[in-house]
């Protein structure tokens, strides 16, 4: 029973020794820190917007489609997804709680897989972040919708109230909150995930051409008391999940101003906060959110709506929680903005960075326009991340840094490399390979925490002088490296 250690240990000293041989030595240099930004983008399910590409789509079709994501968002070195996991009241993934999703295989159909479960595996083999994207009172995307048998508007009607084509979960109930945080706490617990995100669906938007009123949905409530509805179920959700899994991050994603007239000269059809009783300004104010994502979807200019003077509001309303603006890449050249152009979108993740102060990050409106390369924005993106960063850290969840690698060596296959190191101290979340050419550092890959062991071509390291690696906790903090140099 002793031959396997031994055979391990025999085979990693001839790895070691055929290394050294071949001029990878330890170097005690200085390895710099690996760079941290947030770079997101949303995977709609809904309406099949991003993905699947259609209902009853095969397992095997879907999944490839889904890796075929992935690998385009390692690519562009992204380095988080968030996956619309709960579109309507319904899942995708395995769930006792509601139906299979309707945007999977049909309302109800069991797609033969767990689509959550294999996303959560593939984005982290690839070094990404799976955020797990909750529409928490959305019942149907369209009332004559069908859905699975045990689909919450069938089991409680008493609780639905319709909005011209949709139908909610009505937020003003207690039970309507209780069964959307039980859903998301579900997925927390079962699943690996990275994060929880909401986006900015609350109460309903008020309907084009319309007069709004607070008796319009029909409630009995005033703005004071849903948007004391939504607070409560805000601030419950993050004390929830931060009681059972610190590490996952949580954020909102909301309409993309506050409130018209703020800051000034700003104009708005919608007021997010009086209408949809949407107060993420006091939500990130009060860290009941690890960062905002507000939809920042429009133009530097006009006045009326800037991204540089929106972006600069938010930023300044809470200088430890992070804002990442969700940019629009999906109006590059689109109808909905004729004659936008990707250099739009660089000019706006530029400017983000330029008023992230330590904690930078962008998120993109959606997937879709960058598998399509709308406008060449793919060519844009390279220039903008030329090297992987890892997320920010969040120092206010928990710390714990993790231990040096301890014996890292890189081993000379012919036409591969191997590396390999053993763990030490602090778990790490994940591992930072970087790369020395000449006297730049450069992040090459991020691999999951339980992988210490790596076969790469030959040609991925290419000339580097020097070859490190260092551990990054489940909250962002980085631990020191360890390098090799020929």
């Amino acid at each position: 029973m002793t031959r396997f250690p031994l055979f391990r240990a025999f085979s990693c000293s001839l790895l070691a020794l055929a290394s050294q041989a071949l001029g990878w030595q330890p170097s005690g240099e200085s390895v710099p820190a690996v760079p941290q930004e947030f770079r997101a983008a949303w995977i709609s399910t809904v309406h099949n917007i991003d993905w699947p590409s259609r209902s009853g789509l095969p397992g095997a079709a879907q999944r490839a489609e889904l890796l075929n994501i992935l690998n385009t968002c390692a690519q562009l070195k992204l380095n988080a997804v968030f996956l619309q996991v709960r579109p309507n009241a319904d899942a995708l993934y395995r769930s006792s709680l509601e139906p299979w999703s309707q945007w999977l295989s049909g309302p109800g159909v069991n797609p033969g897989y767990d689509p959550l479960a294999f996303a959560i595996q593939e984005a982290h083999r690839r070094g990404i972040e799976l955020h797990a994207w909750f529409n928490p009172f959305r019942a149907k995307a369209n009332v004559k919708h069908a859905v699975g048998h045990n689909h919450v508007s069938l089991m409680r009607p008493d609780l639905m109230k319709r909005t011209g084509s949709v139908l909610l979960m009505n937020p003003s109930a207690s039970a309507s909150r209780d069964h959307a945080l039980k859903v998301i706490m579900d997925v927390v617990r079962r699943y690996d995930i990275d994060g929880v995100h909401l986006d900015d669906y609350f109460y309903p938007y008020p309907t084009p051409g319309r007069a709004w009123s607070p008796a319009a949905f029909g409630d009995g409530k005033s703005p004071s008391q849903r948007r004391s509805y939504i607070d409560d179920f805000v601030q419950d959700m993050y004390k929830s999940v931060k009681s059972s899994k610190p590490w996952v991050r949580v954020g909102v994603s909301p309409f993309g101003i506050w409130r018209p007239g703020v800051p000034g000269g700003i104009e708005a059809g919608v007021d997010a906060y009086e209408h949809l009783a949407c107060d993420a300004r006091k939500w990130l104010s009060r860290g009941w959110v690890d960062y905002l994502a507000p939809q920042l979807y429009w133009r530097c200019s006009p006045a009326k709506q800037s991204f540089p003077a929106l972006m600069q509001w938010w930023a300044a309303q809470n200088s430890r929680r992070p804002v990442w603006p969700g940019i629009a890449t999906a109006r590059i050249m689109s109808s909905e903005d004729p004659g936008r152009p990707a250099s739009e979108i660089a000019a706006q993740v530029n400017y983000s960075r330029s008023l992230a102060r330590t904690a930078p990050g962008q998120c993109f409106w959606s997937i879709k326009s960058i598998m399509r390369n709308a406008g060449g924005i793919q060519k844009y993106l390279n220039r903008l991340y030329p090297s992987m960063a890892v997320p920010p850290a969040m120092p206010w969840c928990g710390t714990g840094t993790p231990g040096q690698p301890q014996n890292f060596y890189v081993a000379d296959n012919g036409s591969t490399v191997t590396l390999s190191w053993q763990p030490s101290g602090n778990p790490s979340r994940k591992w930072a390979v970087q790369a020395r050419y000449g006297s730049r550092w450069a992040t090459r890959i991020l691999l999951p925490g339980s992988q210490t062991r790596v076969t790469l071509p030959k040609s991925f390291l290419g000339d580097a002088g020097a070859v490190a690696v260092r551990g990054v906790s489940a909250y962002g903090a980085q631990g020191p490296a360890s390098a090799v140099k020929r």
